[in-house]
């Protein structure tokens, strides 16, 4: 059965992933809300780390066309595997170094990430076959999560309608996401919190409301 979420195409309304869900309200809540996908980070260092069981207890209670996306950096096939049987995962996100050879292991689909600054050298992209783009901001101290943007003029025309964009969304920049940089989908976590790992509700309510008004006027 096929998700909303691996259907990402040129010219397709702008889809939108909440990463960093620790705990069954905030999941429930951002469903209810409308969102494409919710991020699991199975990444030990991370503020927003959640653990197998905990995880696989939030999945369950989804609904079933929501992609439940795990994500992983630099972490072995083999417990990325295990990961996703005991957890329900629906999708994986690599947010590491991972090789291109790697990424054709598994049978989910998979989203490459890729942390941008001004030096990045964008050629490394073609390389990586038969999966979803995401950029992300590079931080020396973070693997993702930053809440910091990166310049977006940066990005290839070519493929600015194809990738998944994260790092710096807000309520206060979506509609020039939306309109100038149109991405497929946007990945969200920090601006959306009111703690590491934690939802602002009241937030995550105005950001959905806000984006289902800029795609009802694009119908």
């Amino acid at each position: 059965m096929k998700n909303r979420y691996q259907n990402l195409s040129n010219g397709a309304s702008l889809q939108i992933k909440i990463c960093g869900i620790t705990n069954i309200e905030d999941a429930l809540l951002c469903a209810e809300c409308g969102a494409d996908a919710l991020g699991f980070i199975f990444y030990e260092k991370s503020k927003r780390f959640i653990k197998n069981d905990q995880a696989a207890y939030i999945i369950k209670s989804l609904p079933p066309f929501i992609a439940k996306v795990g994500v992983f950096v630099d972490e072995s096939f083999e417990k990325i595997n295990k990961t996703i049987k005991e957890t329900g995962l629906s999708c994986i996100q690599l947010h590491g170094d991972e090789l291109p050879e790697f990424v054709q292991k598994f049978s989910l689909p998979v989203i490459k990430a890729f942390r941008v600054d001004n030096i990045f050298d964008w050629s490394k992209i073609e390389k990586y076959q038969n999966c979803k783009i995401l950029l992300d901001a590079f931080s020396q101290n973070e693997m993702g999560g930053t809440g910091t943007s990166f310049d977006w003029k940066l990005i290839p025309d070519g493929i600015k309608n194809k990738i998944i964009l994260s790092g710096g969304i807000s309520i206060d920049n979506l509609e020039f996401v939306f309109n100038e940089i149109k991405p497929a989908a946007v990945d969200l976590s920090s601006s959306l919190e009111s703690a590491p790992g934690i939802k602002d509700h009241q937030k995550v309510k105005e950001f959905l409301n806000k984006l289902n008004r800029l795609r009802s006027k694009k119908c």
